[in-house]
């Protein structure tokens, strides 16, 4: 543009140089000369211009498609770097760039919805199953709904737990995703035009092409009203396995919200030493649940007693407590857990966060721990209410909060295996074989009982809880598998070997010395 206007500038010079020299018998001609010359400049700026603002169009399409992903490495044109330093191309290290995957192309057999139940990680492990289940099936799925009717009654949604725009474009290679049906279909679901059923639990994909695929085809949408071990946990082609790991360890990621506020929990553990995190599955809901009154005073055990019966779909009311605690179907009591973390010679220096919601029968029952722990912390106690108040009342963005923190610990202990638990312990497989403290609660509280009636004296009695635990670490194993038997086999997520990459050269931290 630069060296165009000045070829135009000389020429105008020239000519006003000839019409001042030149006689009075050739100033027309000079005249329609420098008319000739104004429009041949006029139209070499326009073309320019032109053109100009073509590529800039071009260029600023091609940002909005690829600009996060493809131009994000990209130096920046107001760098804060001091311009008198000279950079040498070969020698700035390479950003990787983030390009999308291409979307996957298929014909589209209709679509799916479905209805999550439980609580956080029960739906996290059903969303993976349902992603692959509409990926085999070649449907579209409609973005998860979550459960807002347990016992928790959170009333979050999807996104407000998980990022769905990185949720719904980082598996466009495998599946599409909708936030919502096209208009047509979703006037047909809101009147209640909807083909919904439960399937069966621990069916395997070829259950999913023989009884659900042809139902899709013939009523457009299908509406999945429970998701949770819909999908068996072996037996599976490899593929199907390995999607699970893809949604489940890339694709749900948390909001950004959620994620920076785990940061900083972490890092403000990190500030004071290595931490351990507690999953001390001791709440109300667990003990009404499961009838396990161990400890508890009679007022306590009624309170339980009529909160199971309160909830029609917890089917066994009847339950007798001293059984199923010496079955090892009992979550540790927070006494019993103090005696097994000092067996395990774990260090009373030692930060142990507690991953839980409150704890029945409050500071009366911590107090033991605490006493034995005394660098007892949680979320509430290392944040301000102002940092929490945005997550009151919505228990599961709480537990996503908790889920960040135990990923991230150096020793993860839960006394109940739940669906957290089982759900962080695979993930930390995951993440390079992460220690997993996994209690063998059948003979911890036999074990508990001899000590606590004298018959085990303390030298044996934490020699014999050490033992038993070598283990059950969370080292590289091979999944149980029980045919016929899928509820007493282990489950998929909390060892989804087939994802994992054996580290045999692993720094194992040791209990004692962390």
């Amino acid at each position: 543009m630069c060296s165009i206007e000045g070829k135009g500038k000389g020429k105008m010079r020239g000519i006003r140089m000839g019409a001042t020299k030149g006689g009075g018998g050739g100033g027309g001609e000079r005249v329609e000369k420098l008319k000739s010359s104004r429009t041949k400049l006029w139209m070499i700026r326009a073309t320019t211009s032109v053109l100009l603002w073509t590529c800039i169009v071009q260029l600023t399409a091609l940002g909005d498609t690829w600009g996060p992903h493809l131009l994000k490495g990209w130096p920046s044109c107001f760098s804060h770097q001091d311009s008198s330093v000279s950079v040498v191309e070969d020698k700035v290290p390479s950003v990787p760039a983030r390009v999308l995957p291409p979307k996957r192309v298929y014909k589209n057999n209709g679509y799916l919805m479905v209805s999550c139940n439980g609580g956080l990680n029960q739906m996290r492990a059903a969303i993976c199953d349902m992603v692959t289940i509409a990926r085999y099936l070649n449907v579209t799925l409609i973005v998860p709904e979550l459960d807002k009717t347990s016992f928790w009654s959170d009333p979050s949604e999807f996104q407000d737990i998980f990022d769905v725009d990185h949720f719904i474009m980082s598996l466009r290679d495998e599946v599409r995703i909708l936030k919502e049906l096209p208009p047509r279909l979703k006037r047909r679901v809101e009147i209640g035009m909807v083909y919904s059923m439960p399937p069966i639990s621990w069916s395997d994909i070829s259950y999913y092409h023989n009884q659900i695929l042809p139902l899709i085809k013939k009523y457009k949408v299908v509406h999945l009203n429970k998701t949770d071990t819909r999908l068996a946990n072996n037996g599976q082609p490899l593929e199907i396995q390995k999607l699970r790991c893809r949604v489940n360890f890339s694709a749900l990621r948390f909001t950004s919200q959620i994620e920076e506020l785990g940061k900083r929990v972490v890092k403000l553990l990190r500030q004071n030493g290595p931490f351990i995190v507690l999953h001390l599955r001791y709440e109300m809901d667990m003990l009404a649940f499961s009838g396990c009154t161990q400890g508890c005073n009679s007022e306590e055990v009624e309170e339980l007693t009529r909160m199971r019966y309160a909830y029609p779909w917890w089917k066994e009311k009847i339950i007798n407590s001293d059984l199923k605690r010496k079955d090892g179907f009992c979550p540790l009591t927070p006494e019993e857990t103090a005696l097994i973390l000092r067996a395990l010679d774990i260090d009373n220096s030692y930060q142990i966060y507690i991953a839980a919601g409150e704890i029945y029968g409050g500071q009366r029952r911590m107090a033991t721990l605490a006493a034995a722990y005394p660098k007892l912390v949680r979320k509430e106690t290392l944040l301000e209410p102002s940092d929490l108040g945005f997550f009151q009342n919505h228990s599961s963005q709480m537990a996503a909060l908790d889920y960040l923190v135990s990923l991230e610990s150096d020793i993860f202990i839960p006394t109940y295996d739940g669906n957290m638990a089982k759900v962080v312990e695979g993930h930390r497989r995951f993440l390079g074989f992460k220690q997993t403290i996994l209690l063998e609660r059948r003979l911890l509280v036999d074990l508990i009982d001899q000590y606590n009636s004298g018959t085990l004296s303390w030298y044996e009695f934490s020699d014999a809880v050490n033992e038993s635990h070598e283990s059950r670490k969370g080292q590289p194993t091979q999944r149980l598998v029980i045919p016929d038997r899928p509820k007493e086999e282990d489950y998929f997520y909390a060892n989804p070997e087939e994802c994992l990459q054996p580290s045999y050269s692993r720094l194992d931290i040791s209990v004692g010395g962390l």
